[in-house]
């Protein structure tokens, strides 16, 4: 059984993974973003879901992405 999050709760971890990825910076971005991957793999403990949730978050991924060049943001 998947758990999901209400939406409100979505919309304030979303915020504040955006705020860890820019206090990260872009140097660092992507080795922030694998450490949690990986952490929240861990909390989750099965190996074909992880695989799966890693399919569905490049499956359309949007461009630019939040450390592109030109972000208000930064």
């Amino acid at each position: 059984m998947t758990a999901t999050l209400a939406p409100e709760a979505r919309d304030r971890l979303y915020a504040e993974c955006a705020r860890a990825v820019s206090e990260a910076g872009a140097e660092r971005e992507s080795l922030l973003l694998a450490r949690l991957a990986l952490l929240l793999f861990e909390q989750l403990g099965d190996e074909a879901r992880c695989r799966q949730a890693l399919a569905d978050a490049l499956h359309a991924l949007p461009v630019p992405s939040l450390s592109a060049a030109g972000d208000a943001g930064h």
